[in-house]
């Protein structure tokens, strides 16, 4: 039955590619799609083409002549916060999004702009996103172009003039859902998820008309309350025997909020799935279970969103492992056989290549140093996990390598055919998980994770912040699939890198958490190209070519959940990187130049003094790490992004503190009030505490500000 389905969808597959997706000249048909990667000229899905390697045959920019690769032209974008799209070059013209959902065109050539959108997103809305308010791109077809908004819109944009022809509310929008993931188009149909699992939502992903916008089929990860049971489909049954309690109440988790891929041959969908909510499955799922589809690979039919087969990376979940990393398909030669394959790092530190008819594991291995699990069962494809690891059962601390932010996050890969290699972007940090005594779900905001994230937070001890900088990574590695063996690395002093983009000139390109654009030998990682950006740049890089010259273009703006939240223990030697949104284009012989770097101003750390009481500190400093440090920093370290707290005038007046957190004055900023879950009294303790940090910082000598 399986097989008779995939020869359907290939028979339908190649008869689409005959179909135009538009009457209109100049409109993306699923035959462009289907055939991108023969397309060098252009860029026309967020990894190029279904497979998502991110490699192009590109070769006039290569190995001899990248020395000479220069500006071309930038623009500077409206929006300080973390830039993360890939830009899409169609017909001569080059389309992006930025921080806050907005979308602008330009000539992908001259840098003239062309339009801009601004969905309007409401500022209060950032308090739903776990990590910036960032999005990742869009997705073209026909005469339109295809975002997911951070509020839970899905819209459709004309090409020609970025005028909105329809939009669709996706998500139930009084609930903690995001969407900053690009959409895929399969078969007329836009497809995209949604996040939130570290606030408590349900996730699901969702197929809409790609003409009209109509709903044509949602995918639940899973399964919902017991008035459910009984009428839901088949997977979702089986499902429900792999979780206990009440897991429905905290939504559950297992959102869908970045990675896809597409085999049209198998017309097989391939999603990630996300982390259980919260966390800590001895509250999520007391006796645990393997809460399927939590952290797992799941196979759907792209026209109807039935389930075919599902991997999963993470039994029983509780660490913030995700499956929702960069998914790459490729045909690899493995045992003397050609192997139709998927690959995939995600958060917890193993690289996996699976076979992605079958959903069978052929191998596994840690691509970053890991002490959650010895191995692999291979009978049965699951990890053997290491006791202690599960923080939830034992009521103890353990600090696991890697942690909540992932040996590998968003940040896509790329693979090379020529060489046989998959970049990865790594990060090499631990995270201690402090189980939580008695804790509750907060249903208005805050962090429902079931960890207590102020336990974990940096001691105002230099030696134990030196030690923490000094084990906290980032690298580019250069990762044999085939053999499961690393070929090389570039070592970062510091994590959050920037996704990954190669070539045919034997090129691999990355942006730096320490402000570069660089280029490296995709043989050996010897470094042929450099190019100081100001800013960190972690989205990934693309390439095109117009009227035969090769272009390299980049989003640069640092941000994200690294420079937000734990960014306080980012190696010093990277510095203190701003953020300066810019998007940034490269040609050979390029003369554009950018203009001097601002200086970075900081206020002096010159808090008021102490005046709390010790419960009060105690309150404070767990409701910081609850439902401020997200943003605001790791023990009130805060970044570049957003204001650093303990340099705040607002510490000096109560008042104004009260009418910020509690009353929401600073609402359209993105800072919501909190008076549904804090009380004034609280929020006062949330002062005390941030003032308590800067005057230990201060005496410190301002430890912790990447000096």
């Amino acid at each position: 039955m399986g097989l008779l389905r995939a020869a359907a969808g290939a028979a339908l597959a190649i008869a689409l590619a005959g179909c135009s997706a538009t009457d209109d000249e100049g409109g993306v048909t699923t035959e462009m799609l289907l055939n991108a990667a023969s397309d060098s000229s252009e860029w026309l899905t967020y990894g190029r083409d279904y497979s998502e390697q991110r490699y192009s045959p590109l070769d006039q920019i290569n190995l001899e002549s990248v020395k000479d690769l220069g500006l071309a032209w930038h623009a500077d974008m409206d929006t300080a916060r973390g830039q993360e799209a890939t830009p899409l070059v169609i017909d001569g013209n080059i389309y992006i999004t930025t921080a806050w959902s907005k979308v602008k065109a330009y000539n992908a050539t001259t840098g003239e702009p062309l339009w801009d959108y601004d969905p309007q997103v409401p500022g209060e809305t950032a308090v739903k996103a776990c990590c910036d308010v960032v999005n990742r791109g869009l997705a073209a077809f026909g005469d339109k172009l295809y975002l997911g908004t951070l509020d839970g819109r899905l819209i459709a944009l004309d090409r020609k003039t970025g005028a909105e022809v329809w939009s669709t509310v996706t998500v139930d929008q009084s609930k903690p859902y995001t969407i900053t993931g690009a959409p895929i188009v399969v078969g007329g149909k836009v497809i995209i998820g949604n996040g939130g699992a570290e606030y408590g939502v349900r996730g699901y992903i969702t197929a809409y008309d790609a003409e009209s916008g109509e709903e044509d089929w949602r995918f639940y990860v899973v399964p919902g309350g017991p008035e459910e049971e009984g009428t839901e489909p088949e997977y979702l049954a089986k499902a429900r025997e792999t979780w206990n309690g009440e897991w429905w109440k905290f939504g559950g988790g297992g959102t869908v909020w970045d990675s896809m891929a597409y085999d049209p041959e198998l017309d097989l969908l391939y999603i990630g799935t996300g982390n259980g909510s919260p966390w800590n499955q001895a509250y999520r799922s007391p006796g645990g279970g393997d809460n399927l589809y939590l952290s797992s690979i799941v196979a759907l039919r792209p026209e109807t969103g039935e389930y075919v087969w599902h991997y999963q990376t993470t039994p029983g979940e509780t660490w913030d492992f995700t499956a929702t990393q960069h998914i790459m398909l490729a045909n690899l030669d493995i045992d003397g056989r050609k192997r139709k394959v998927l690959m995939q790092a995600p958060k917890n530190g193993f690289f996996y290549v699976i076979d992605r008819e079958t959903g069978e594991l052929i191998s596994a291995d840690n691509y970053v140093p890991q002490n959650w699990a010895t191995g692999f069962d291979m009978a049965t494809g699951r990890p053997i996990e290491v006791p202690e690891a599960r923080y939830g059962d034992t009521g103890k601390p353990f600090v696991s390598t890697p942690g909540a932010g992932g040996g590998h996050s968003w940040h896509p890969m790329a693979f090379s055919p020529s060489q046989g290699l998959v970049y990865i972007p790594a990060i090499e940090a631990a995270f201690p998980y402090f189980p939580e005594t008695d804790w509750k779900a907060d249903a208005h905001r805050g962090f429902n994770v079931g960890v207590d994230q102020a336990a974990g937070g940096l001691p105002a001890i230099e030696s134990v912040r030196e030690a923490t900088a000094a084990s906290t990574k980032g690298a580019l590695i250069a990762w044999d699939p085939v053999t499961q063996t690393e070929r090389w690395r570039v070592q970062y002093p510091g994590p959050w890198n920037g996704g990954l983009l190669a070539t045919g000139g034997g090129l691999v390109f990355q942006g730096t958490a320490a402000g570069y654009v660089k280029a490296y030998d995709a043989a050996d990682g010897s470094e042929k190209w450099s190019f100081p950006a100001q800013t960190g740049v972690i989205a990934p890089p693309i390439t095109y070519e117009i009227d035969g010259e090769q272009y390299v273009a980049v989003m640069a703006g640092w941000g994200g959940i690294w420079p937000l939240a734990p960014g306080g223990i980012v190696n010093e030697t990277s510095g203190p990187v701003p953020n300066i949104s810019r998007l940034l284009v490269f040609k050979l012989g390029g003369t554009d130049t950018l203009p001097d770097a601002p200086p970075l101003v900081r206020r002096p750390l010159d808090p008021p003094a102490f005046t709390g009481d010790p419960a009060e500190l105690t309150q404070g400093t767990y409701d910081y790490g609850r439902y401020c440090g997200t943003c605001h920093g790791d023990a009130v370290v805060g970044s570049t992004v957003l204001p650093d707290l303990r340099r705040s005038p607002v510490l000096n007046s109560a008042e104004s503190w009260q009418a910020i957190v509690h009353g929401g004055a600073l609402q359209q900023n993105g800072m919501a009030s909190f008076a549904d879950s804090l009380s004034p009294e609280r929020i006062e303790g949330i002062r005390q505490y941030v003032i308590f940090r800067a005057n230990q910082d201060k005496e410190l000598g301002g430890i912790g500000d990447q000096k």
